[in-house]
């Protein structure tokens, strides 16, 4: 059985921002991230941390369409 996971970043290198950003977004949302494994997490906590990078996103996609 192979894997084939959607969560696979195109560019390996950027893995280090997507860890800086995902950090940024859980301590906007107050939820204490740790680097590595996070399996305390609730589904409540990590969807917050999921929603608010999407949000952002739209956010500078928005800005740089001005």
């Amino acid at each position: 059985m192979s894997t084939n996971s959607s969560n696979r970043l195109v560019n390996p290198a950027a893995r280090e921002a997507m860890d800086k950003f995902k950090m940024e977004a859980a301590s906007q949302v107050g939820v204490s991230l740790k680097n590595g494994y996070n399996g305390e997490l609730t589904s409540r906590q990590a969807g917050s941390i999921g929603g608010q990078m999407v949000r952002k996103m739209i956010e500078a996609y928005e800005n740089g369409m001005k």
